[in-house]
């Protein structure tokens, strides 16, 4: 429907806005264009922005097909950095591990996050998301599988950390490619919907472990050893692998390419994902001419330059967007974002990464004592005193119910993902990151009044399903409060702060958790809360065009 036919002296249609539920979207004639025709009817072109040009491509297969790749991504993520969860209990005798030794296992991958977050981030906005995904993929997979052959703790650090360098970019990038292909009016739900993909890699590495760990496997000799947890490793590389390959089949973002002003490969993939979606000839797809605002028309004389000008404009425009986030009006964005997502990640994978190791000490005091009651710090101070963590006394045996208490937990948070997925875009993100975080911080001051094997599970499975709620809403408005020619970097850096809380969270949980055991439930609850409420300093970008 046009709201005005009005025409001009020539008898040609004014252009005038669309009513079809976005105001960016007008009706251009050919001789507007300066092709001659006037029949709107018959001549018509729909000019549109990026977001008016996505939602002509319709919803459908395409954005469907995107959703299980980028979620297959983000499941390959999770298991790898979850991974080692499972592995430190049963690798404590191979690498000779102590609880110290542990917290920094867990962490070395978050330093290598850091790492990589800025700077793939970065040359995702220089070079384009999908490229940068590949390679990513691909070296990640090949540093899991160095990791395995590693025979001593310095070799399996070295790996760990390079693989958190290739992990690093990889959060960033794929929320930031995902949320290029999403209407506003979509973006929300299939935003939730991916990190649901999250509690997929958590289900999967669980059950996998279960699978695997407990099988007396491998190849033994006095030189080498690669037993069922360096198995078990192994095949958690594979879906590293297949993303990578997958990766080549999807194009490049649509909106990355008209920040870079190549507007005919942004039409070519908008014309595809309209014949993907409706089975209709690419020729029919109605929007012919694309718009460009002042910031997408600054990149676009760049595609001019000879190569050597293009590389070194590359590296000035990495170091001119970690500029830009640190710049009003964006600073106040990232420094909420960076603050949140610090103290977000400290009860996240502060608590998450060892509930396998708090599961299995319960487990060990229970065979001591059984039918008898106690606290995680009496637990605690039973095991590093008599248990398996003295020296000389290293156990590699961990019971079944470890790995189901462990599977139950993270199965807790799929529930948790379905509310996310059906109400973020009706509630908003702030309500569920709010909720989530005040809910969890409850749930990890609730672990020091913890004093059975039934109450550790049921308040772990509480804790892993609401901070996985909040989880989605947090990927959510970090990825669209930043503008697009900063989003990568601005994503990034925000990683860069929610790894910083995963190296914070698990050194200081190693530290304290055997030093003073009360101090790590109630350090992790203050902050949860605390970072939370931060948030409803953010603007509300629910249902909202990205910038």
């Amino acid at each position: 429907m046009v709201e005005s036919d009005s025409k001009d002296s020539n008898g040609s249609v004014k252009p005038s806005a669309i009513q079809n539920g976005s105001k960016d979207i007008e009706l251009v004639t050919f001789h507007d264009l300066g092709l001659g025709s006037s029949d709107p009817e018959k001549g018509g072109y729909i000019k549109a922005d990026f977001e008016g040009a996505i939602e002509k491509t319709e919803y459908g297969k395409f954005h469907y097909l995107l959703l299980a790749v980028c979620g297959f991504v983000s499941t390959s993520e999770e298991m790898d950095v979850v991974s080692m969860s499972f592995i430190l209990p049963s690798a404590q005798c191979d690498l000779k591990l102590t609880t110290h030794t542990k917290g920094w296992l867990n962490s070395i991958i978050f330093i290598g996050m850091m790492a990589g977050a800025y700077v793939w981030g970065s040359a995702a906005d220089a070079l384009g998301r999908k490229k940068v995904l590949i390679v990513i993929s691909f070296m990640n997979a090949l540093c899991i599988v160095a990791s395995s052959f590693s025979q001593n703790f310095e070799f399996f650090m070295v790996f760990r950390f390079l693989n958190g360098a290739a992990l690093g970019g990889s959060g960033p990038v794929i929320w930031s490619y995902f949320a290029e292909f999403q209407p506003k009016a979509k973006r929300g739900s299939m935003l939730s919907f991916m990190a649901a993909f999250w509690t997929l890699g958590n289900l999967f590495v669980a059950g996998l472990a279960w699978l695997i760990i407990p099988q007396d496997i491998g190849v033994y000799s006095s030189h080498f050893v690669y037993n069922s947890w360096r198995i078990f490793l192994l095949i958690c590389s594979l879906p590293s692998f297949v993303v990578a390959v997958l990766l080549f089949f999807l194009p490049e973002s649509p909106k990355f390419l008209l920040s870079r002003g190549k507007t005919e490969k942004a039409m070519d993939i908008f014309q595809t994902i309209y014949h993907i979606n409706t089975g209709n000839e690419k020729s029919r797809y109605p929007v012919k001419h694309l718009i460009l605002d002042d910031s997408f028309k600054a990149y676009s004389s760049m595609s001019k330059l000879p190569m050597g000008q293009k590389i070194q404009k590359m590296f000035m425009a990495i170091i001119d967007h970690s500029k830009q986030v640190f710049v009003q009006p964006i600073l106040k964005f990232t420094v909420i974002s960076i603050t949140i997502n610090f103290t977000f990640h400290i009860g996240y994978y502060g608590l998450m990464m060892w509930f396998p190791e708090l599961f299995n000490r319960f487990d060990e005091y229970s065979r001591d004592h059984p039918d008898q009651m106690a606290s995680v710090c009496e637990v605690t101070n039973y095991v590093v005193a008599n248990g398996s963590q003295i020296v000389g006394a290293c156990s590699e045996k961990i019971e079944d119910s470890v790995f189901l208490e462990s599977l139950i937990t993270v199965a807790a948070a799929i529930p948790a993902n379905v509310i996310a997925v059906i109400g973020i875009d009706k509630l908003g993100r702030k309500f569920f990151l709010v909720f989530s975080t005040f809910t969890s911080g409850i749930c990890a001051a609730c672990m020091y009044f913890v004093y059975t094997k039934t109450q550790n599970l049921i308040v772990s499975a509480v804790f892993s399903g609401v901070i996985s709620c909040g989880n989605a809403a947090l990927d959510c408005l970090m990825t669209e409060i930043f503008p697009t020619n900063l989003r990568a970097t601005g994503v990034a850096i925000s990683m860069v702060a929610a790894r910083f809380g995963g190296i914070v969270g698990n050194i200081v949980i190693a530290t304290l958790l055997d030093l003073y055991c009360p101090a790590p439930t109630f350090i992790v609850a203050a902050l949860l809360i605390g970072g939370g409420l931060l948030c409803l300093f953010l603007p509300n970008t629910t249902k909202k065009p990205l910038s």
